[in-house]
């Protein structure tokens, strides 16, 4: 009871802490307020050490969704956990990782900023590891020394302002814009950022971080770890480059295509949805290279809702499945469990950009903004063919687990009795459904007027559409069947394994140097260095004393023959 205890009280305090952010977002909004909050931390013979914090509409919102999804998942977790033993050092875990969250996101400072990001890792990292298996081992490395390439080029950041005087960014994006300094820096924070949010080529860590408790996952994967890095480049947005903003945005399509890709052919659960996060992720990226800054901060807001909804209806599923994540093992789980089915067909549906739904509002008018834009012929079909892809595996997913023939091969007892995990997923579809409308007035209070040909205006609803179907016939796919795709199976392991980038960041990176050094141990431990070196002067060391030894042995033969020796050398030198 005293774990339950502690995850209402962390709830109640984060959920009143979130209200309290939403209310002065809105007001910081309507009245255009931007503060600046200067902590004096100490002051050594007229040399100050000064903390700021930058309080706008930006950084209130996005600090009320972050504590909002937080308290919902703490709530779940009171559930979710009930019987781990070591309850409160998980709960503890998410709190330091929710101010780690917090730090970063009111830093206008880089040295701030790096204790937020590094505590975002590091506190990440506990949690990748808190099923302490090898498996979660190996995910918790590859989670944190990718992370530790984008801690790098912070450090280096923080290094190169020095020739500004002083680490407060915000003071600098306008008058140093096209400074080669500034050209730099940026280049670094997006190196920075494409670690962060997992862009080609680090996307290899998000699908293996799943291996951490699904509140973790709803909470890390959703609304804060992996947007750090999209927030980040809203704010240093205004100062980059041209050819920046174009490296940026084919990665970015690289990568929300990659993802879309591959997540039809991904049989995991919570991989399939962290695969969607991560085409999520290019989408806001890209977006922004554009240079629609708002619109991809409130595609960031809107993502974090119905993501985290995913999230929590998988951890659902997959603590009935008796911890199965397999979805070919699922099917007609609507009728065991009609509620979490609801909220998975929600939150998919708003993946997918339903009309009137909270993904509907962003996505459909990232998709019809980048019709107006001038972009090349690659980049337009890439969003395109990628929201048929986003649609495809929500359609596939839909059917393998709510639908059809019950798969398992042992009937589960499905019972949705869970006060803590039903309520805190109610709340996050409420905003599910109704928090895009909201938002959109809220942010953007002048509608936005798009005129397209009617060609451009249904092309969205018709990739829609393709997407749904292709998702459907791949759905029917059954295991032992006679499937074409046996004859292309090194392109579907392609696909699937992300175009091979976990090799490439593990054996990759680690079989050059493992080598190198089992060639260096070979020839020179094992080889003509050890037979003339150390080994040689052992053996002839152990020769030299068995020679030693014979003399030693006291006979009387020796001592004679010794006698003779110096008695001849006596005489002739004599």
């Amino acid at each position: 009871m005293k774990y339950l205890g502690i995850c209402m009280l962390s709830f109640l305090y984060l959920f009143m802490m979130s209200l309290l952010m939403f209310v002065l977002g809105f007001y910081y909004l309507m009245n255009e307020m931007i503060y600046f909050v200067e902590w004096e931390v100490v002051t050594l013979n007229s040399s100050s050490i000064v903390m700021t914090f930058l309080f706008d509409y930006m950084s209130l919102m996005f600090m009320g969704f972050v504590l909002f999804i937080s308290s919902l998942v703490i709530m779940y977790s009171g559930d979710y956990m009930k019987g781990d033993y070591n309850m409160n050092r998980f709960i503890f875990l998410i709190l330091l990782f929710v101010l780690s969250m917090m730090l970063l996101i009111i830093s206008p400072n880089m040295i701030s900023i790096l204790l937020g990001w590094d505590g975002l890792g590091l506190v990440s990292y506990c949690l990748v590891i808190y099923y302490q298996n090898i498996s979660s081992c190996n995910a918790g490395m590859l989670t944190a020394l990718s992370n530790r390439i984008g801690d790098v080029a912070l450090l280096m950041v923080i290094a190169w302002m020095m020739n500004f005087g002083s680490w407060n960014y915000v003071y600098y994006l306008d008058c140093f814009k096209n400074s080669v300094e500034m050209q730099l820096i940026t280049f670094l924070i997006v190196l920075a950022a494409m670690t962060k949010s997992a862009q080609i080529p680090f996307s290899s860590w998000l699908p293996a971080a799943m291996a951490a408790p699904t509140p973790v996952s709803a909470l890390v994967h959703s609304s804060t770890l992996v947007t750090a890095g999209v927030y980040l480049l809203i704010r240093f947005g205004v100062a980059f480059g041209e050819s920046l903003n174009m490296l940026l945005l084919i990665i970015s399509v690289l990568t929300m295509f990659m993802a879309g890709l591959g997540a039809n052919y991904e049989l995991d659960l919570s991989k399939i949805i962290a695969l969607s996060t991560l085409s999520q992720l290019g989408l806001m990226m890209s977006i922004l290279s554009m240079g629609f800054y708002q619109l991809a901060f409130f595609h960031l807001l809107m993502h974090a809702l119905f993501s985290a909804l995913l999230f929590m209806c998988a951890g659902v599923i997959i603590h009935f499945m008796n911890d199965s994540q397999d979805i070919r093992f699922m099917g007609n789980l609507s009728t065991q469990m009609p509620f979490t089915s609801s909220c998975l067909m929600v939150s998919n549906l708003s993946l997918c950009g339903m009309p009137f739904l909270a993904g509907f509002y962003s996505k459909d008018l990232i998709l019809e903004i980048t019709s107006m834009c001038y972009l090349n012929i690659f980049i337009y079909f890439m969003f395109y063919f990628s929201t048929g892809l986003t649609v495809s595996y929500s359609i596939r997913l839909f059917y393998y687990t709510l639908y059809g023939d019950m798969n398992l091969m042992v009937f589960y007892y499905m019972n949705e009795d869970n006060l803590n995990m039903l309520t805190s997923m109610s709340l996050l579809l409420i905003m599910v459904i109704f928090g895009g409308s909201v938002m959109s007035w809220i942010l953007f209070p002048s509608p936005i007027n798009i005129n397209l040909p009617l060609l451009y205006k249904v092309m969205v609803i018709v990739i829609s559409m393709i997407g749904g179907f292709m998702g459907y016939e791949l759905s029917k796919i059954k295991l032992g069947g006679d499937l074409i795709f046996f004859n292309l199976i090194n392109l579907v392991y392609f696909i699937s394994m992300m175009w091979y980038m976990p090799y490439i960041s593990t054996y990759g990176l680690s079989r050059a140097p493992l080598y190198l050094g089992y060639s260096v141990c070979k020839v020179f431990d094992f080889g003509w260095n050890e037979y003339f070196g150390s080994h040689g002067l052992f053996t002839w060391m152990i020769y030299m004393s068995k020679i030693n030894q014979i003399w030693q042995f006291n006979n009387l033969k020796v001592y004679l023959m010794f006698y003779i020796m110096w008695f001849v050398l006596l005489i002739m030198f004599i």
